[in-house]
């Protein structure tokens, strides 16, 4: 047997890459000072997988932002407003196809299956030509093997490229293209080969969704001719995030000389490999978990290949991650602060390699060479299940008194809407925005003196009163309708809530890439949730005391908590979503009783959540939306209850958004040109929608045509009575002069569209 993993974090054991990339942003570095971090970077890598006595290394899986936009490069799909005309991309028109700048816009970004990570959307014109623009695959490899390691070559593979990009013309598939790439395919295999490639890794996690019968044939012909084309090098196909499901029967007939199975969220990947004969290729087995935070249970793991070793040829199986390490953080022993008890059931990348290894061990050298490590992995897991921090019987108690009647309003969204017409008495397209306002160094600097105990409660808290105090005035200023706190007390949107609500755990260095230089640090739910004060009422009610404008109360919606933090794997998720909408439940009425008019209950992760079989889909929608319904529901009707959602194509899910039964939804749209809409109008959506006018994720400020003609094209798609007016998104990561500049054209925007 051999170990290998399919890709490791970017970022860097403390977020160099995040710095330098932003430096460089900036003008404070220039170009060869940011490739020389890179290039540490990778090194460090390479040397922490070898040390890990891991046999197969990767290289490839390295990119300045997003592995996506990285083959959009090396493929050539060059927008033509980039006006690139250069023989390889450079530096300028990669940065300008992720953020934009104030000429151009960025390309659409949107989330990686139903992961937190964002990719760049690859966009395909009429009479696209592709040709190779980006040698990075090259030049890393060669890199590597300077360094003495004989890398294995990541690539984002052909069908998952097309059919995750999007043609900007008629035509609907994108497999149009199939026969101008895979040319370019063949010569990156020939380039390689030549350089010494022995192996080539294609990612192709279209394979966890139901695909199409054209789908089918574009894969098995795709390999087919990147087969005949490819010499000595061996081709590696990867999926990950879900079994393969009917999808598996194809295996026989790709010509591939490895496939990948996630034995991790891929229930059904073990009944595969024993059902299809493998033996003639060599099969991973994706038994350590890549997206979550907990120690292997090396048993089962163990236990797990042994049912399938049977099916296959043992020199021909390679144990891996379940997928790429990009989905964990850097290294455990970073945590110097949390819980030891909780510590000693986790596990991040840098532990991951060595759990890898130990499997091999088991197999290779055999029990005795490993039998401790076993035995202190099983007390971990005993220790986990039987913890008094794990289990709490009154929240368990909470749960099972749940009743259908607190899972709805008390009149139908008709009555509602009436009666909250009245009682907040707004213009038509009221503006808003979505609920964060920029967290400059300033506010950090002080957050994070206040958490260190150098400076005192009362001191922290007449700043945050200050900041609040001064955004409110800017929003009544620019004649924003609805108006924010800011969010300043806040780290983040779901830590923030998860630090002030029990059975939550949090890391010092535990940061995660979402997209762009742009990190997470995931709260980890290590058990029973339980709320044991109000945690945002002070601050709403304080900010509402100042004006005499609607304050949106702002929380984050049960789904969202979960699936932005690492969650507990002992019991279902739906468990955990039900106990984490009894805590915001509490929260709402407690806002409602204090005066608080409009109630944001943000869910950018509802479509992120869903699972990637659509046979599954039905299970997921009952319980997410019930959870939604649970903290929402149990107020008056003159409450609003809004809700936000991020880069969602709604077609599929349009009824069970509808079931949140929210009163406003606000919608990322601006990148997409207003086109998700399509799918509210067809429903005949009821309720309020707020489809963003700018897109927060570029430094770029907007015009008010822009922006308007947006608002414009919103209105053929629904009634003037229905649009709310607002940003794509929280202005959290923004700078102040370009807020207050794109609001100040938003809300001129909606004026201007008042009188029409």
């Amino acid at each position: 047997m051999k170990s290998t993993i399919l890709g490791f974090p970017r970022i860097g054991k403390k977020r160099e890459l995040k710095f330098a990339v932003e430096k460089f942003w900036r003008g404070e570095i220039d170009e060869p000072e940011l490739q020389k971090v890179a290039a540490h970077l990778r090194r460090e890598h390479l040397l922490l997988q070898k040390r890990a006595r891991i046999d197969y290394l990767t290289s490839n899986d390295f990119s300045f932002y997003d592995q996506m936009l990285d083959m959009s490069c090396t493929l050539g799909a060059i927008p033509e407003r980039y006006n690139f005309k250069g023989k390889e991309v450079d530096l300028k028109t990669y940065f300008q196809m992720a953020r934009g700048d104030k000429d151009v816009t960025a390309m659409e970004m949107t989330k990686w299956f139903d992961t937190n990570y964002h990719y760049i959307v690859p966009e395909f014109s009429k009479n696209q030509k592709f040709s190779i623009k980006s040698y990075k695959y090259l030049r890393e490899y060669t890199e590597s093997k300077k360094l003495l390691f004989n890398t294995r070559p990541v690539f984002i593979g052909p069908l998952t490229f097309l059919l995750l990009g999007k043609n900007k013309f008629e035509e609907e598939s994108t497999l149009v293209h199939l026969d101008k790439v895979l040319p370019l395919y063949q010569k990156i295999i020939n380039d390689l080969e030549k350089e010494g490639a022995s192996w080539i890794q294609f990612d192709e996690p279209i394979l966890s969704l139901d695909l199409k019968e054209d789908e089918k044939k574009a894969l098995i012909y795709s390999y087919k001719q990147l087969s005949s084309k490819k010499g000595g090098v061996k081709l590696f196909l990867t999926s990950y995030f879900e079994d393969y499901g009917q999808n598996s029967k194809l295996f026989p007939l790709l010509e591939v000389d490895a496939i990948h199975f996630d034995l991790c969220a891929g229930t059904n990947n073990l009944e595969s490999i024993k059902s299809i004969d493998l033996k003639e290729k060599v099969v991973s087995l994706g038994i350590v978990d890549g997206r979550n935070i907990w120690r292997n249970h090396l048993a089962q793991s163990i236990a797990k290949i042994n049912e399938v070793l049977p099916s296959l040829c043992n020199e021909n199986v390679w144990l891996s991650t379940s997928c790429s390490l990009l989905h964990s953080p850097y290294d455990l022993n970073f945590e110097k602060k949390i819980d030891q008890e909780i510590k000693n059931w986790l596990s991040f990348s840098v532990q991951k390699l060595e759990e890898v290894s130990i499997i091999k061990d088991y197999f290779k050298k055999g029990i005795k060479s490993v039998e401790q490590l076993l035995r202190i992995n099983d007390y971990a897991m005993r220790s986990k299940k039987n913890s008094l921090k794990v289990n709490r019987i009154e929240v368990k108690e909470k749960v099972s008194k749940i009743t259908g009647t607190m899972l709805k309003r008390k009149s139908e969204f008709k009555k509602r809407k009436l009666t909250q017409e009245k009682a907040l008495g707004l213009p038509k397209f009221p503006t808003t925005t979505i609920g964060s306002f920029p967290q400059t160094k300033e506010v950090r600097t002080m957050r994070s003196s206040f958490k260190k105990g150098k400076i005192p409660l009362q001191e922290y808290t007449n700043f945050i009163r200050e900041k609040t105090q001064e955004t409110l005035k800017i929003q009544e200023d620019l004649g924003l309708d609805v108006l924010v706190h800011g969010e300043f007390e806040r780290n983040d949107m779901v830590e923030y809530f998860g630090e002030l609500i029990e059975g939550f755990a949090f890391t010092i260095n535990g940061w995660v890439q979402s997209y762009g230089s742009r990190c997470v640090k995931p709260p980890i739910i290590y058990g029973d949730l339980k709320r044991t004060s109000p945690m945002t009422v002070g601050w709403s009610s304080y900010a509402q005391s100042l004006t005499k404008k609607p304050v949106k109360g702002m929380l984050t919606g049960p789904v969202t908590m979960l699936k932005w933090s690492f969650v507990r794997n002992d019991i279902p998720y739906d468990q955990v979503s039900k106990q984490m909408a009894l805590v915001l439940r509490d929260e709402v009425n407690d806002l409602e009783d204090a005066g608080i008019k409009i109630i944001q209950i943000d869910e950018p992760a509802l479509k992120e959540a869903m699972p990637l079989k659509s046979s599954k889909w039905s299970e997921y929608f009952n319980w997410s939306i019930q959870s939604f319904r649970l903290c929402s529901s149990g107020i008056k009707d003159e409450t609003q209850i809004h809700t936000h959602m991020c880069y969602s194509e709604f077609n599929d899910i349009i009824d069970n958004i509808a079931a949140l039964d929210a009163d406003v939804i606000s919608i990322e749209t601006s990148r997409s040109q207003m086109e998700l809409l399509e799918a509210f109008k067809n429903f005949q959506y009821p309720s309020g929608i707020g489809p963003g006018v700018y897109d927060i994720h570029s430094p770029r400020v907007p015009t008010k045509d822009e922006m308007k003609e947006l608002l414009t094209k919103a209105k053929e798609y629904l009634n003037s009575d229905q649009l709310w007016v607002n940003p794509d998104c929280g202005l959290k990561t923004r700078g102040w002069k370009e807020v207050t500049a794109s609001l100040y054209k938003m809300v001129e925007a909606a004026k201007e569209l008042r009188e029409l």
